[in-house]
């Protein structure tokens, strides 16, 4: 059973906008999506791996391309890569000794060019 949300027991006050809150409380994203969420989104929070995301929105790239274009190390450009595949932000095809990176999907690519534009918008 859930419970009603009792708005005197949180607030000292209530706002007009307070009638419904149960209808949108029942329309919340759950605690398990919600971290699901959270820790895509943290992908996006190192420089680097926006820097990777970033070059891969303009053409697949090999590791060793990565690794030129960012100035590091082949480890450490390997290690991005391996967190974004993880999740699912990257994707990987191998042609025989070579491994090439692109985005996983347009959603990706969606995503990152919104932000940003958000973030250019000032």
């Amino acid at each position: 059973m859930t419970r009603s949300i009792n708005i005197t027991e949180e607030c000292d006050t209530s706002c007009s906008g307070t009638v419904d809150l149960d209808a949108i409380k029942a329309e919340l994203i759950d605690d398990q999506a919600a971290v699901q969420f959270a820790d895509w989104f943290k992908a996006f929070s190192d420089p680097t791996r926006v820097k990777i995301i970033g070059a891969l929105l303009k053409r697949e790239l090999c590791v060793h391309d990565l690794t030129v274009l960012l100035e590091m190390g082949q480890s450490a450009v390997s290690h991005q890569l391996r967190y974004l595949r993880n999740m699912r932000i990257v994707k990987r095809r191998k042609v025989g000794k070579t491994v090439y990176y692109s985005l996983d999907d347009a959603h990706i690519e969606q995503i990152f060019l919104q932000t940003l534009q958000h973030t250019n918008h000032g």
